[in-house]
């Protein structure tokens, strides 16, 4: 009956273990930092508990008997399973922790939040929180940032997405009702919806298609691309946006890029990492999944 009862401890197995590969209680105390004597002690206490005697002892040392031999490879399994465990938990936690992540609108709506259920089912361990913001008197420093700039930056790891490639866009009912657009110098005559965390779009235009110094005959600056998206496709203006951003209603003719006119763009979306985020398994995960689906939208836009 005493076999069906689990050993006094696990320190108990680990001796028995040490004492079987070494031959030496001496040799064993060392190895699980224990004295001599509280060896031998382990030692007696797992052999009362299991009712027979698990090493013969002579003056060359200890050698596992018939019983030690059967019961050796039982113990050994019994420890890796517990030291798969413990390592299974302390993954567990490292992945558990929630990711905050931070992003510009347009990245989300255009990009990430039609994608992200493949990763949540691929990844159900892994939590992403997609705002920093907690409460009016609170704001958790992201983990990660999705962000609009001039990358890379040297004080943190960074990634480039998309968007460097930037089209003139705009409906072509507004086109129409402005005696079309024959060539560049005929934007200088429309209304420009403009981002205003993207003002260098125009300068970069101009420059690229030999305007330097033009102005557009008007500008209406908004915060949100997805506004000006929707802004230009009901004919209040041409843009510059990023390709990618635009795809759809390229493909569908709500927009058009008139005579093919774009630039790429000194700025782009990029992927940043806050250096005092702890690193795990989770994040790296992350991060690459991100940056793989980011290469594939550009392709495709």
């Amino acid at each position: 009956m005493a076999g069906r009862n689990l050993p006094p401890s696990t320190t108990a197995l680990r001796v028995f273990l040490a004492v079987a590969r070494l031959g030496s209680t001496a040799k064993a105390a060392g190895e699980v930092h224990l004295t001599q004597s509280a060896v031998s002690k382990q030692i007696q206490a797992l052999e009362d508990h299991l009712g027979t005697e698990l090493f013969e002892r002579s003056p060359a040392g200890l050698k596992p008997t018939e019983a030690g031999t059967i019961y050796r490879p039982y113990a050994e399994a019994a420890i890796e399973q517990m030291e798969r465990g413990a390592r299974r938990l302390a993954e567990r936690a490292a992945i558990g922790r929630p990711i905050r992540l931070h992003m510009i609108a347009i990245a989300g709506e255009r990009w990430l939040m039609e994608r992200f259920p493949e990763f949540a089912q691929a990844h159900p361990e892994i939590d992403v929180q997609f705002t920093n913001f907690v409460s009016e008197n609170e704001i958790e420093e992201a983990d990660l940032e999705i962000v609009h700039g001039f990358g890379p930056w040297q004080d943190r790891e960074s990634h480039y997405l998309f968007g460097r490639r930037v089209a003139l866009v705009a409906a072509p009912a507004a086109l129409e009702r402005l005696g079309g657009f024959a060539r560049a110098a005929d934007i200088q005559k429309m209304t420009l919806l403009q981002h205003f965390q993207m003002p260098t779009f125009w300068a970069e235009f101009t420059e690229a298609h030999g305007l330097r110094g033009a102005v557009p005959a008007h500008t209406v600056r908004y915060g949100y691309y997805s506004v000006i998206i929707r802004a230009a496709v009901a004919g209040l203006g041409v843009a510059l946006a990023p390709r990618c951003y635009v795809a759809e209603e390229l493909a569908s003719g709500a927009l058009v890029n008139p005579l093919g006119l774009d630039f790429d763009s000194a700025t782009g979306c990029w992927l940043t990492v806050n250096s005092q985020s702890e690193r795990s398994p989770a994040l790296d995960t992350l991060v690459a999944w991100l940056c793989e689906e980011a290469r594939r939208f550009e392709a495709a836009g």
